[in-house]
C-alpha cells in the first residue's frame, strides 16, 4: 500500500498561496504546490476572510493529493456575518453586534455537521453561547434570553430539521 502524508493546516479561505507555511510544508513531498494550492483556494473561497482548517493527503507514490476542508470556527462565522473586526474584550458590557434568528439557524446549519448536538434547535443554542462570550446580541436580547425563548418553542419553524 502506498505511503501517504497528511499535512494539516490553518489557511485564510481563499487566499492560500505557495508560501509558509504551506510551500515548505509540501515541497519535500514532492507534489504540484501550486496545484494543491488553487484547489485549497477554490474549496475555501466562500469563507474569505476566515481562517479554515485545510488537510492536505498525499500519496508519496504517485504524488496525488487530496484536499479536505474543516469548517471556520463559531465565532469565525459570527464575525463573518456581523462584517465585524472580532469580537468584544469585554463581553458583559460592551456589545460588538446584534445577529439575526435567521443569521444564527445560517451559522447553526453550517457548523452542525462538527458539533455533538444532536438537533438543529441545540446547534442554535451552541452558537448562541458563543454569541455571550463574544458579546454579540441576538434580535437585540441576551442569547441566554434567546435560548430561553427556543427552549419554550420559539423559532421553531426556523429550526425544525428540514
Amino acid at each position: 500500500m502506498a505511503e501517504k502524508k497528511v499535512v494539516e493546516l490553518l489557511v485564510s479561505g481563499g487566499q492560500a498561496n505557495a508560501g509558509p507555511p504551506l510551500g515548505p510544508a509540501l515541497g519535500p513531498l514532492g507534489v504540484n504546490t501550486m496545484a494543491v494550492v488553487n484547489k485549497i483556494n477554490e474549496l475555501t473561497r466562500d469563507y474569505a476572510g476566515m481562517k479554515v482548517p485545510v488537510k492536505v493527503t498525499v500519496d508519496l507514490e504517485t504524488k496525488s493529493f487530496e484536499v479536505t476542508i474543516g469548517t471556520p470556527t463559531s465565532s469565525a462565522l459570527i464575525v463573518s456575518e456581523l462584517k465585524i473586526e472580532k469580537g468584544s474584550g469585554t463581553p458583559n458590557t460592551a456589545k460588538v453586534g446584534n445577529l439575526t434568528m435567521e443569521q444564527v439557524a445560517r451559522i447553526a446549519k453550517i457548523k452542525r455537521p462538527e458539533l455533538l448536538a444532536p438537533s438543529l434547535k441545540s446547534a442554535a443554542k451552541e452558537i448562541l453561547g458563543t454569541c455571550v462570550s463574544m458579546g454579540v446580541t441576538v434580535e437585540g436580547k441576551d442569547p441566554r434570553e434567546v435560548q430561553t425563548e427556543i427552549d419554550d418553542g420559539k423559532y421553531g419553524d426556523l429550526l425544525s430539521e428540514n
